[in-house]
């Protein structure tokens, strides 16, 4: 039998260039799109989902459009062609033709929306031609997947009347609701809590601005945790912010426990 012994450094001292938030990126794209911005948003996530949005949104009226096995891009995309031009036609891997999208679908379609289902009812492939909606309020279990929620609102602005979310019951995944709200916002658009299960979106149009991707605090945590366990290591984390739209920031407070100490400069985590 070989014996391999693995030994830590003795000290640790490096900078280390995390990926780009994947949720942020892709919200970012489609406010981006709804805004009609010039500025397309910086550092964004080289991953499947985010390079499958940039295409799709690049697509001409007409295309049948292949998100793969992309389920964010399946959501937000169904939103956001409901109030653009022109028909597109969603499809994706044989998995994704499995996975139901009946909620987010019934939803539109209670404001306005034309959606039809091109294979199985309640299951993509989906046709969409976008217009205007004039529907402005809508209920919908606090229990469903946050990306329904956050499609839903980020197409808010483009409502004649605004729009009112009515969440029942438990509400999951809160962070990735409010990540939604703050980036909204960053874009000049008014969404908020109304009260602890109504949510409210003026009629209020995107500002297109220049927009940095923050770095993924996901991918920060097993470098934090190499900070806590070693003697002697210093990290640098660039692209991290101290006021992070992201949940998972918090655990830089669990690991200071565990004795990493984190540190911000200028937008950086050492």
């Amino acid at each position: 039998m070989t014996r391999i012994n693995i030994l830590p450094p003795s000290e640790i001292n490096t900078t280390i260039l995390l990926p780009s938030s994947k949720s942020i990126s892709n919200r970012a794209l489609i406010i981006h799109a709804l805004g009609r911005g010039s500025y397309l948003p910086e550092n964004l996530s080289d991953c499947d989902d985010t390079q499958v949005m940039i295409r799709a949104l690049n697509a001409k009226a007409g295309e049948t459009i292949d998100i793969m096995a992309a389920g964010t891009a399946m959501r937000f995309l169904t939103a956001y062609f409901s109030v653009t031009p022109g028909t597109h036609t969603i499809t994706g891997t044989e998995r994704m033709k499995q996975r139901p999208i009946g909620i987010l679908v019934d939803a539109l379609r209670e404001l306005g929306a034309d959606i039809e289902y091109v294979e199985n009812e309640g299951f993509p492939p989906l046709r969409i031609t976008g217009k205007t909606l004039n529907g402005s309020h809508i209920t919908l279990p606090g229990n469903v997947s946050s990306q329904y929620i956050s499609a839903l609102l980020m197409i808010g602005p483009k409502l004649e009347n605004g729009l009112n979310i009515t969440l029942t019951g438990t509400i999951i995944s809160l962070p990735y609701i409010n990540m939604t709200l703050q980036l909204m916002a960053d874009f000049g658009a008014k969404a908020s809590w109304v009260n602890d299960h109504e949510l409210r979106v003026e009629p209020q149009p995107y500002r297109p601005i220049p927009y940095y991707i923050e770095s993924d605090w996901t991918a920060a945590s097993y470098w934090l945790q190499i900070t806590a366990l070693s003697k002697d290591a210093e990290v640098t984390l660039p692209g991290l912010f101290k006021k992070s739209y992201q949940g998972d920031s918090k655990m830089a407070e669990y690991f200071c426990l565990l004795g990493a100490t984190p540190l911000h400069k200028d937008d950086n985590v050492t």
